[in-house]
């Protein structure tokens, strides 16, 4: 049966995308008769019964159990496939269980979420209640054996979407009330909401969702044939692997899991320290434009209160093993009126800042930015060739690409110049946020044969982050991320969709969308433009485009009671005043505007709208804050909801897309004493 055809009280609960992609390939089928939720009638076969056709309260639970036993029946003893089917389901419906929707966990299946397995007399009780749905059972009886590979499996035992917020730190856990994270987006496919908001991060689509499931279902039933461990090491070499083909990286290039941008700052920092038993400076340019914690991890610092491996720090305080005389020296990008300084003034100070630090016996670290949070670039290739030149061995380069809005060849460029290259999967390809790896050139990784890590990055990474065949790791635990990796997969999903588009396809695509951004932005009253640069017009190199499209908000643009302030200011709005902004467009707004607001704008004000998270600058020395609208690879593939379209529709579609972004935003403006008020929250739907 499919799922376009299931009884309505089934289809009701299929609001959720990743429920009707995780159906495919199942035989399901009904019986109103059966007095069991369901029964498993063989290998992807399953037959609904009463209690889930009635839309019982724990019917979601039911469903989603019987969707993880369909595949899990087929790699598994019955007892282990049955538990390893239950924890999966109750993580996914405790996900859901505060957020108002009617749904609700039974109370014996609740220890199958704990953080560790129930003890073998409980979970023999449990299965006892699962057994049911496997009614052709001989002998059900669930040994010590099989628990022991429960227990071993236990980790990598969730749905994707949980799987997804594993790993990294508070900011991906999921708001029961919203099911948005910290970001403003969803591990599982949101595809009503209009998103731009690759600058900072996106909600997983349909194609990424199945990438990271097909990851999580290799790391499961590889679990049950031996080690939980290997299951994890031998996806991490996989997103390696695909990561380097990729990039079109040389076979020695190290490649670096790492859970953010930030993490891999610290583990970029490791490696230049490992270098020569000197004192390291970084020189870090527009440390407001890149993540907030690299300042911190640029001097071996703690940036948060938790690690991606799950360790709880203090925030400020030296990593153990880094240097506490690492220092970091800052280059600003922009001037203090926030304009943007000439090439050659930023590219003196850099030049000031590294010959300084070799003066004082330091080693330096000089940070490139390809690109910043606005899409900024420095300092220039002449100044870094020309620093290295002179300097060689005794400096390291480290390029922030975090962004990743390059071409595969430019930053296999990087690293045949000796370089490192920090990258994510989470920005322009629009993978889960916490997507970040180090790119390494062969020599820089084999200064760890003569100079082990320090022991405090193991809070932060493992050794099935590092390739197997490094050296120096030591002081790692053999523990693999592998919520990192299930957040790769998805991000890698999405890279070869974008690969796959022809070039000169691709940059149509992207000045195409720059170009209506632009326009949208002139014709929205109150907004001002930020970038300047034309479009490129090469074919090829699409990466030299600004797909990062900033404006600021004039005040004089907020309408207070439906009229201009009686004084109205020539200013710009701030960054807590734009972060209102950014929060109410992902927002639906109807309930809270319809008694103000045109019935013809209802369906505009009820889109949820996500953009990039507002920057703090500067405007002729004023504050302001830039907001965001940002192309990201799957506009170039194709949003995957969308796929019943041809290419050209589909564009169009996104293009009118962005038309209604800046509607809504417009309505943002006029209502915003109103908005003030009432302080709507985004939703997941």
């Amino acid at each position: 049966m499919q799922p376009d055809v299931l009884p309505a009280a089934i289809a009701d609960r299929l609001h959720q995308p990743e429920l009707r992609l995780l159906l495919d390939g199942l035989d399901i089928r009904s019986d109103a008769e059966l007095a069991a939720p369901f029964i498993l009638a063989g290998p992807g076969k399953i037959v609904l019964g009463a209690p889930i056709l009635l839309a019982a309260g724990d019917s979601l639970f039911q469903l989603r159990h019987a969707i993880e036993l369909g595949w899990l029946a087929a790699v598994a003893e019955p007892p282990l496939a049955a538990l390893a089917a239950a924890r999966c389901a109750a993580l996914a419906v405790a996900m859901e269980t505060d957020a108002g929707l009617g749904v609700s966990l039974p109370a014996w299946v609740a220890p199958m979420t704990s953080r560790l397995p129930p003890d073998l007399s409980i979970t023999r009780l449990i299965w006892a209640r699962l057994a049911r749905h496997q009614p052709s059972l001989p002998d059900p009886v669930l040994t010590e054996a099989t628990y022991d590979q429960l227990v071993d499996a236990w980790a990598l035992l969730g749905p994707s979407e949980w799987l997804m917020e594993q790993g990294g730190d508070a900011r991906l856990a999921t708001d029961p009330f919203t099911g948005l994270n910290g970001y403003g987006c969803s591990h599982r496919p949101r595809p009503w909401a209009i998103t731009f908001a690759s600058s900072t991060a996106s909600s997983s689509s349909e194609r990424g969702y199945l990438g990271a499931e097909a990851a999580r279902r290799r790391m499961i039933e590889e679990s049950f044939k031996g080690c939980a461990g290997e299951a994890v090491a031998a996806e991490a070499e996989r997103v390696r692997q695909a990561l380097a083909r990729h990039f079109l990286l040389q076979p020695q290039t190290a490649v670096v899991l790492a859970a953010s941008g930030t993490d891999a700052e610290l583990i970029a920092l490791a490696l230049s320290a490992a270098a020569e038993d000197r004192p390291v400076t970084t020189i870090l340019l527009a440390p407001e434009e890149t993540g907030s914690g690299v300042p911190l991890a640029a001097r071996g610092r703690h940036f948060g209160v938790d690690t991606a491996l799950g360790g709880s720090v203090v925030k400020g305080d030296t990593v153990p093993g880094f240097r506490p005389d690492t220092t970091v020296v800052t280059v600003a990008v922009r001037q203090p009126d926030g304009g943007v300084r000439p090439a050659a003034s930023i590219d003196a100070e850099c030049t000031a800042a590294v010959t300084a630090a070799i003066a004082a016996g330091r080693r330096p670290i000089l940070h490139v930015i390809n690109v910043s949070k606005t899409g900024l670039r420095a300092p220039s290739m002449n100044c870094i060739s020309s620093l290295t030149a002179l300097y060689g061995s005794a400096m390291d380069v480290v390029v922030d690409a975090c962004q990743t809005r390059l071409q595969p060849g430019t930053i296999r460029d990087y690293i045949g110049r000796g370089w490192m290259v920090q990258i994510t999967g989470s920005k322009f390809f629009t993978g889960p946020p916490f997507s970040g790896a180090l790119l390494a050139p062969a020599a820089v990784a084999a200064r760890l044969a003569a100079s082990a890590l320090p022991e405090g990055l193991a809070l932060y990474s493992g050794r099935p982050d590092w390739p197997r065949l490094q050296q120096g790791l030591d002081r790692l635990l053999p523990i693999g991320n592998h919520g990192l990796i299930t957040r790769w997969q998805a991000a890698l999903a999405e890279m070869q969709a974008f690969e796959d588009v022809p070039a000169a396809r691709r940059r149509d695509v992207l000045h195409r969308f720059v170009a209506h951004v632009d326009r949208c932005i002139g014709k929205t009253a109150g907004l001002i433009a930020l970038n300047h640069q034309p479009p490129t017009q090469d074919p090829v190199d699409w990466n030299a485009t600004d797909t990062i499209r900033c404006f600021a908000i004039r005040r004089l643009a907020i309408k207070t009671g439906h009229h201009p302030p009686p004084e109205p200011d020539d200013g710009y709005l701030d960054l807590a005043l734009a972060r209102k902004i950014y929060v109410w467009l992902n927002a639906d707004l109807w309930p809270a505007l319809e008694d103000l607001a045109s019935a013809a704008d209802q369906d505009v004000l009820q889109r949820r709208c996500h953009v990039g998270q507002p920057v703090p600058i500067a405007i002729s020395g004023r504050p302001a804050a830039a907001l965001r609208v940002s192309a990201g690879a799957r506009l170039v593939s194709g949003e995957p909801s969308l796929k019943h379209l041809d290419p050209d529709d589909r564009l169009e579609r996104e293009l009118s897309d962005v038309t209604i972004l800046f509607r809504k935003l417009s309505l943002v403006l006029e209502y915003f004493d109103r908005l003030v008020a009432v302080s709507p929250l985004p939703s997941y739907a």
